[in-house]
């Protein structure tokens, strides 16, 4: 049964460009998936690197991908509304490359940012202090959980969560308990969060936002799963780039 609207703010579902979907029938049913869900908007994410790609490849390859679900729409009707944006993996001065605003999630400042999995520093808290303040970029941290168990000197993690970014949580995340603890305090404590799959493929790392709205109703209640919706169609709409 189909429960409203949700947004999926992280997926590999653009067919062929990265490690996610491998070709367009596998996208076709991922995106069904997220349909069977409710999931009405899914942001299509797939990996940059800088240190292996160039930002117009990567575009032009992201663009042919993406033609091919537009494609689809001629006669599926039901197809989510979708978002063309990037997971951009960090790498070092990033806070003064000119080019983030074109990796950035179509029409808007928002920036999927992917963080090392390292003890973070002085010298990458910078740099994200730069995105915001000196790019005016919009941050969402992807799949925020993941960096927790790398930070022995947490005084850097927690100074990149002082500034004023969004968490992009796993639904998965939710399966693991000291993952779990970590969400249900940021959400105690007004962190501004979003959930998203991070789905690749149909069969071990499928889409799963649906597992996280049970999950908050469950524990927190429909307010709180209203409240992170909201959060989500405005991250998409409030942060549009001058015509």
């Amino acid at each position: 049964i189909r429960g409203g609207c949700v947004i999926d703010f992280h997926s590999h579902i653009l067919p062929g460009i990265d490690d996610g979907s491998n070709g367009i029938e596998e996208t076709e049913r991922l995106l069904h998936m997220e349909y069977e869900q409710g999931v009405e908007q899914v942001v299509l994410t797939p990996h940059f690197y800088a240190q292996k790609d160039s930002v117009n490849h990567f575009m032009e390859h992201r663009r042919a991908s993406f033609d091919e679900i537009e494609k689809l729409r001629l006669t599926e009707k039901w197809l989510p509304n979708l978002h063309i944006g990037a997971e951009v993996y960090y790498f070092p001065g990033m806070g003064n490359a000119d080019m983030l605003p074109d990796l950035c999630i179509q029409g808007t400042r928002v920036l999927l940012l992917e963080m090392p999995f390292v003890q973070w520093n002085k010298e990458i808290v910078e740099d994200v202090r730069k995105i915001i303040d000196k790019q005016k970029l919009v941050v969402v941290l992807a799949h925020t959980e993941r960096y927790i168990g790398f930070q022995k000197d947490k005084s850097f993690f927690n100074q990149v969560l002082s500034y004023p970014v969004y968490l992009q949580f796993n639904a998965g995340a939710l399966q693991n308990r000291k993952k779990r603890h970590f969400i249900k305090k940021c959400i105690k404590d007004g962190r501004q969060i979003v959930f998203g799959s991070d789905s690749h493929n149909t069969h071990h790392r499928i889409p799963n936002v649906e597992e996280a709205r049970k999950w908050v109703k469950d524990k927190f209640g429909i307010g709180i799963w209203n409240d992170i919706d909201a959060r989500g169609k405005r991250i998409l709409t409030e942060y549009e780039t001058e015509a």
